[in-house]
């Protein structure tokens, strides 16, 4: 009976993680130690700046309404506030689109909250 060796598989793991670090500068694209640990880092990164995207939105979203708020005579945190006690479910993507598309229903809104919190 031949011998049968693992030379297929590794080849093939090899070829993949190199196929991963394709565009890397230098030997991280061309060696299978350095390649390995570029693409590990490149995947712990990628899925850590996955999180931090949500929270960087989060916080644009956030300074659009605070800005537009203040135009309209109110402060973020009572605007905010105000919504919760109207009763108003919208987040504050959409919030921050309608301030920006759309000013005049903006408007309607600030007053809503307006009239909630008095």
């Amino acid at each position: 009976m031949p011998r049968a060796t693992n030379a297929p598989a590794s080849r093939r793991r090899r070829k993949r993680r190199l196929e991963q670090a394709k565009g890397f500068y230098g030997s991280r694209s061309k060696l299978i130690r350095q390649a390995t640990e570029a693409v590990d880092r490149a995947m712990r990164l990628a899925t850590i700046h996955r999180k931090l995207k949500k929270r960087e939105y989060r916080s644009l979203w956030i300074a659009r309404l605070s800005a537009a708020c203040r135009l309209n005579g109110i402060t973020y945190s009572r605007f905010i506030e105000g919504l919760t006690k109207a009763h108003v479910e919208l987040n504050r993507k959409m919030l921050s689109e309608i301030a920006i598309h759309d000013p005049e229903g903006f408007v309607k809104i600030v007053g809503e909250a307006k009239s909630a919190r008095a």
